[in-house]
């Protein structure tokens, strides 16, 4: 399906304490006399020296730790397995794959055909071997991403990372050679944006140098460059502001009809909507600057709506998907068809819109429960069904072909390992093809999902996961996962590494639905916006208290997880309620809340968190973990963890965070991994280290301390 995917903006991806701020030192750290202003130098000497010197200090203890070797160890067997499901993406006739194991550290790109992949047969054929490419080049590349030119498939723009960072160079490679194109599109090193208009020509928004970029360091300008042109003499043909978030052009297919549109993004949530029109000039699109203009389908624009909507007397819904004829809608019209509307219980999955050649699928979720529904048109008219699912679970749509009506989608939950589906028919039969393979024993686990009473009243739900021969005595080591941001939903989903570290080992793990993400729709998400935010923290504390009240932990027993805003998140419940856990995991988190916005791509979040630069700060102050720590309180001995070289939050974050709680005598342990972007690593052997230290140390807080 040919979404607008114009702008890439990567979202990143808690009784009795008393949380209030004194008045003397609220302040005591501040843009003016902050004294770690020089941990934001990103690979600064010193700085670097320092991360070094605390990466020492604490992985002596935890990789030492007599869990670290064993969890270590099977997490690799399970990245490197053969027995993974390869997950397919759909480019003419073939299907592709990316795959990492112990021979392909960097990765293999590879393809066979749709037939070979549906009958399960393993005929891969090597496209790419970026560690080979890595070694002959004297690069650290990482696999990052590839566009190709629909329908052939056959001119691609590969998109390779120095350690993992954001940041990409860009170079064109052809699929039927398998080769780099000699002078072919070269992009050096950025934040680039790039669209496919024919085999010679790019829509391009990268760093061309001073007033190319937003504030917020993406694309403000588009060019359309021409094959052999240098990029720096291609015609400007789009442009947004330098306050902007970030602005681009793509082109987007209908069958054999393209569509040229641009974005100009003044926030992270808002956008203005152009079409070019015949005379190649952009024609604003009368869309609220909230909604979503997600495709093109058989000459229907479809939107997807955040917020409610009349405009011609007929109001349609926050979190609804309409539709009407391009024709008619450029022409003035706005009859709009209703293609989803939510209820109280069920919304679209973000980014929940797909389609085959004759069909629109929708995501949808009931009460955190994954649904699908199918929908045609024709004759004019919409005909909408349910898809027949295996289960009770989490369903993603992974691939679908706009040349048939086939598309692959897998199903898993906790306990039930991923099974990848195929459809030929657009949903009406579906067959299992492949399932990935138990790596734990799931036998007399459970999953339920419970409901918390936040401290406003709203009904906040959770998934409650707990070993074999689990009794509430207040004593299981229970983990507590989250996020509750940017609309993002946090889904049942099978993790080997969790089953065999944490589940298979005796502990409970939960997953909190709070507000600020996206499984109850749009209001869900904006319930947690900005001065609202505290709402997120408040479900958070709300599902720990309930756990402890149905006596299924305590305190002493208590972890909590959670990355990028996820890390903000349990940074927060550290400072405001360090009574209530035992264990936090605060990886690749935002921390400095007063300074955000001037570190990487912060800016961009401003639409979520606000502007601390404005009388925003004085809400943000209240819950900033940079700003709230104090000297005087006992807090859990957290562990941080970062990135070098993540260029979307920046390591300060966490470096400042604990420089802080360091320099006030509080307890902590700290890794920065030197590459591996915001993910935390760039390789299978990192990963399984990551997640070994990080359960070794809960295993270690929680009560199950070596002797």
């Amino acid at each position: 399906m040919h979404r607008l995917a114009t702008v890439t903006l990567l979202a990143m991806c808690a009784a009795g304490c008393d949380k209030s701020n004194d008045p003397e030192s609220e302040e005591i750290v501040s843009l003016e006399n902050d004294p770690y202003l020089w941990l934001e130098e990103v690979e600064g000497e010193r700085a670097l020296d320092w991360a070094r010197e605390r990466n020492a200090e604490s992985l002596s203890y935890l990789e030492a730790l007599s869990t670290y070797a064993e969890l270590r160890d099977r997490n690799l067997e399970i990245y490197n397995s053969d027995d993974r499901i390869a997950s397919p993406a759909i480019r003419g006739g073939y299907v592709y794959n990316f795959w990492k194991d112990d021979n392909y550290i960097r990765g293999l790109w590879r393809r066979m055909t749709i037939d070979d992949y549906v009958a399960r047969r393993e005929n891969w054929e090597p496209v790419l071997d970026v560690d080979a490419l890595a070694d002959a080049e004297g690069e650290d590349w990482v696999w990052k991403g590839v566009e190709c030119l629909y329908p052939e498939y056959e001119r691609c723009l590969l998109r390779l990372s120095r350690g993992g960072a954001d940041a990409t160079v860009v170079r064109e490679f052809n699929t039927v050679t398998k080769q780099f194109v000699e002078n072919g599109f070269f992009l050096a090193e950025a934040k680039s944006n790039l669209s496919w208009v024919d085999e010679d020509t790019l829509f391009v928004g990268s760093d061309f140098g001073d007033g190319s970029l937003t504030e917020s360091g993406y694309p403000r300008t588009t060019r359309l460059w021409e094959r052999g042109e240098p990029v720096e003499e291609a015609e400007e043909i789009f442009a947004g502001e330098v306050e902007d978030v970030a602005s681009g052009v793509s082109r987007i297919w209908d069958g054999d009809t393209p569509h040229d549109v641009a974005m100009r993004y003044p926030t992270f949530f808002t956008t203005q909507k152009f079409l070019m029109n015949g005379d190649g000039e952009f024609v604003e699109l009368d869309l609220p600057a909230d909604s979503r203009f997600s495709t093109i389908f058989k000459g229907q624009v479809i939107v997807e709506l955040t917020s409610d909507w009349a405009p011609a007397g007929e109001t349609y819904a926050q979190g609804s998907v309409i539709a009407i004829a391009l024709d008619d809608f450029l022409a003035g019209g706005r009859d709009f068809d209703v293609l989803f509307e939510p209820t109280p219980t069920r919304a679209l999955t973000r980014n929940g819109i797909s389609s085959t050649r004759d069909y629109i699928l929708l995501g949808v979720l009931d009460n955190v429960v994954s649904k699908l529904d199918r929908l045609s048109f024709s004759n004019g008219e919409w005909t909408r069904e349910a898809v027949d699912l295996p289960d009770v679970g989490r369903v993603s749509i992974l691939s679908t072909d706009d040349r048939t009506n086939l598309f692959f989608y897998s199903y898993e939950d906790f306990l039930q390992p991923d099974t990848l589906y195929v459809s030929d028919d657009g949903g009406d039969t579906s067959t299992a093809i492949r399932k990935q393979p138990e790596y734990f024993n799931a036998d007399g686990m459970r999953v339920e999902q419970l409901f918390a009473t936040s401290k406003d009243g709203t009904q906040v739900p959770y998934f409650l996961v707990t070993p074999k021969g689990f009794e509430a005595d207040g004593k299981a080591p229970t983990l507590i996962g989250g996020y509750g941001g940017f609309q993002v939903s946090r889904l049942p989903a099978y993790s080997g590494t969790l089953g065999h570290s944490w589940l298979e080992r005796g502990g409970v793990y939960v997953l909190a639905n709070i507000r600020g993400g996206g499984e109850y729709g749009p209001a869900w998400h904006q319930a947690a916006l900005r001065e609202k935010r505290q709402n997120a923290y408040d479900d958070f504390i709300a599902v720990a208290e309930d756990l402890i009240d149905r006596g299924i932990t305590s305190p002493d027993h208590l972890g909590i997880r959670g990355g990028s805003n996820g890390g903000l998140l349990t940074g927060v419940m550290l400072t405001q309620r360090p009574d209530l856990y035992d264990a936090v995991v605060v990886q690749v988190p935002l921390l400095d809340m007063k300074r955000f916005n001037k570190m990487l791509a912060g800016a961009s979040w401003m639409g979520e968190y606000g502007d601390p630069d404005t009388d925003d700060w004085e809400f943000i102050k209240e819950y900033s973990p940079y700003h709230n720590i104090k000297p005087d309180v006992e807090y859990p001995k957290a562990f941080f963890t970062t990135s070098t070289r993540d260029q979307r939050v920046h390591p300060a974050h966490a470096r400042k965070m604990v420089a802080r709680m360091m320099e006030m005598g509080h307890d902590l342990y700290y890794f920065e991994n030197m590459v591996g972007g915001h993910a935390g690593a760039s390789d299978n052997t990192q990963a399984a280290r990551n997640e070994a230290l990080i359960y070794s140390y809960l295993w270690d807080q929680l009560g199950h301390k070596d002797n």
